[in-house]
C-alpha cells in the first residue's frame, strides 16, 4: 500500500469513529415566566421592544447517564407585537451536580404580544465535571401556553471527548503547558 491509500484509510476510519460517537438526547420541559426581564422600547414603532430576561426552567432527560435537574436560562430578545428574535445561554444542572452550558437562538410568532410558537438551534459550548469536553449541537420547538408559560421539547446529538484541564474542576478550556 502506498501513503496515500494508507491515509485516505486512515480518513475513513477516524470519520466512521468520530460518527458512531455521537449519541442522540432528547430533553423537555417548561419554562415559566422569567424571574428578572427589563424591557425598553425601540421607539420606531408600537410594541417593538428589546429585553433581556432570566429564568428557570423544569427539564426531563438524561445525558451521558446523568439525569437533568434543572434549567437556567439567560437571553436577549428582539419582539414586535407578531414576532420575536432571541439568543441566550441555557445551564442545565444534573443530579451529579455538573453543569452543560447551551448557546441558543430562535425566533417565535406572537399574537398581540404573547408566545405562541417558536423554534430554536442550539451549540453545547461546555461543560462541567464529567460533562467536560461535551461537544453536540441540536433544535427546540417551544409552545407558548398563554400564561407567560413555555413548553418546550430538543433533540439533539453530542459526543463526550475527553476532559481538560481535568486539575480545576468545573474548567470547560485547555490548560496550556
Amino acid at each position: 500500500m502506498n501513503y496515500k491509500t494508507v491515509c485516505i484509510s486512515g480518513l475513513v476510519l477516524w470519520a466512521f469513529v468520530m460518527a458512531s460517537a455521537q449519541t442522540k438526547t432528547t430533553m423537555t420541559g417548561t419554562c415559566g415566566k422569567p424571574e428578572v426581564q427589563q424591557s425598553v422600547a425601540a421607539g420606531d414603532q408600537q410594541g417593538h421592544a428589546f429585553r433581556v430576561a432570566q429564568g428557570t426552567c423544569t427539564i426531563t432527560g438524561s445525558v451521558n447517564g446523568a439525569v437533568a435537574k434543572q434549567g437556567n436560562f439567560a437571553e436577549e430578545v428582539e419582539a414586535t407585537p407578531t414576532t420575536m428574535k432571541n439568543r441566550g445561554v441555557y445551564v442545565v444542572t444534573f443530579d451529579s451536580g455538573d453543569k452543560i452550558y447551551y448557546k441558543y437562538q430562535g425566533s417565535a410568532t406572537m399574537k398581540d404580544g404573547t408566545y405562541q410558537a417558536g423554534t430554536n438551534k442550539y451549540e453545547i459550548a461546555g461543560g462541567t465535571g464529567k460533562m467536560q469536553g461535551i461537544t453536540g449541537s441540536g433544535a427546540c420547538k417551544l409552545t407558548g401556553k398563554g400564561d407567560d408559560t413555555l413548553e418546550y421539547s430538543c433533540t439533539g446529538d453530542y459526543s463526550m471527548g475527553h476532559a481538560t484541564g481535568s486539575r480545576s474542576k468545573g474548567r470547560t478550556t485547555p490548560v496550556n503547558r
